[in-house]
């Protein structure tokens, strides 16, 4: 599929006048001529619904700057006002912080469903990596959207995560002086998140950008992970439009709905109770959380006693991702075939919830030490923290094996094109008749 002709035809003066200068019409239009997969299930279509939560967020992110004041003294106090004297503001804003949990809800499976897919995989190793930057790029936009309230919860997170980078050794103090603006947080540290927090979806934008060329040039994978060769382009491939473009609308709708139920009906059930107090530097609430999306990561970095162990954990978590296409050796793309790593992988998925669960407790243990808020805990720990211990573990294990299964495992028989096992019933059927 990478090697797709050009379709497209200019029927007007115009469109044969920017065709020969900016050919953006050509493109979309070729896109949606695009040879796609016959058998694309629907875990495909929340790529398309990433892009729907990408424009909504730059939408509502940029409405909402022209009333936040990214000042410690009038931050609450404007998002307060947004919400009550700003024409539609209430509406603006939950849309834009539900938005941010939808986001992730869709990247999530959007990451699982490649990975068990094998997307990952030559020739589509540089659409993994740029997806992966996008996920990295979309958790620092979250962090720093989170801030911006200026509540108990913004403050007090961003002094863990802060005093974290610059535990880093060499770079870590430049780098805290840098974001803070200053010895500590303050008005000049808000004024950088806010900076940063407007900036990066645009840069996410242009990613998606790269995401979806290097995408139209490698072509789609496909829930049996064969490639198509071009003599079978014609049985195995459907043009994305009207085919793709009505499944993927079906499903966008159904998202909506899931979207709307929590802007219109239970706006802040994902948000913290503490982030509707104003931010008291000498109040410290008794546990300091990320958003719920962000609690696995969490989970990992409380894991290693250790404060600069537990920043290489949490980092390192998101990195190995970048190289999974080296770490798969195995030459069957879909786990669909791949016994063993089937079973892993459910058992990766419910390990993130186990994560995400732990990163959610209270620990209750002896305390030693204090740093600004992140704690370390010896001895007495408490069951939560080991199974987090354990789970953290499990998420490391899961990449550093697949070498070694990719050596041991059986693989189930792989069809030998697309269109036998989609079209089979139906010639059978013909054939019966």
């Amino acid at each position: 599929m990478s090697d797709h002709e050009s379709t497209y035809v200019p029927k007007t003066a115009f469109e044969r006048w920017m065709d020969s200068r900016l050919p953006i019409i050509r493109f979309g239009a070729d896109y949606m001529s695009l040879p796609t997969p016959r058998n694309l299930n629907y875990w495909w279509t929340f790529g398309g619904i990433l892009m729907l939560c990408l424009g909504i967020q730059i939408v509502t992110g940029i409405l909402l700057a022209m009333h936040y004041v990214p000042n410690t003294e009038m931050a609450f106090e404007s998002v307060e006002r947004i919400m009550r004297d700003v024409n539609g503001g209430w509406l603006i804003r939950y849309v834009h912080a539900n938005g941010a949990s939808m986001f992730f809800i869709a990247a999530y499976i959007h990451m699982l469903r490649g990975l068990y897919y094998g997307s990952y995989k030559a020739p589509r190793e540089m659409i993994w990596i740029v997806g992966c930057l996008i996920f990295f790029l979309l958790i620092g936009t979250a962090f720093l959207g989170y801030v911006l309230p200026w509540g108990q919860m913004s403050f007090h997170g961003a002094v863990v995560i802060t005093n974290l980078i610059g535990s880093i050794p060499v770079v870590g103090g430049p780098i805290l002086t840098w974001l803070q603006g200053g010895p500590a947080i303050d008005n000049a540290t808000l004024n950088r998140f806010f900076s940063l927090h407007y900036l990066l979806p645009f840069l996410i934008a242009g990613c998606v950008v790269l995401h979806l060329w290097a995408l139209h040039h490698a072509g789609q994978n496909n829930p049996v992970g064969i490639l198509i060769p071009k003599e079978r382009q014609a049985k195995d491939t459907l043009p994305f439009h009207p085919y793709y473009t009505v499944k993927d609308g079906f499903a966008v709708i159904l998202f909506l709905l899931l979207f709307s139920y929590f802007v219109f009906f239970n706006p802040n059930a994902l948000g913290h109770a503490d982030n509707f107090i104003p931010a008291n530097p000498l109040v410290t609430p008794a546990h300091i959380v990320p958003e719920w999306y962000l609690l696995p990561f969490y989970a990992i970095l409380r894991a290693i006693p250790d404060k600069f162990g537990g920043v290489v954990a949490m980092f390192g978590s998101i990195g190995i991702l970048f190289v999974l296409p080296w770490l798969d050796r195995s030459r069957i793309r879909s786990m669909r075939y791949r016994p063993i790593m089937k079973v892993l992988f459910v058992l990766f998925v419910v390990n993130g919830f186990i994560l995400g669960w732990c990163g959610a407790e209270l620990p209750d243990a002896h305390v030693i030490g204090n740093f600004s808020t992140f704690t370390v805990y010896d001895g007495d720990l408490n069951s939560f923290l080991w199974l987090g211990r354990f789970a953290t573990l499990y998420y490391f294990a899961f990449f550093l094996v697949m070498p070694f299964v990719a050596l041991k495992e059986k693989p189930l028989p792989v069809p030998s094109s697309i269109s036998e096992p989609v079209l089979a019933p139906e010639a059978a059927i013909e054939k019966k008749g």
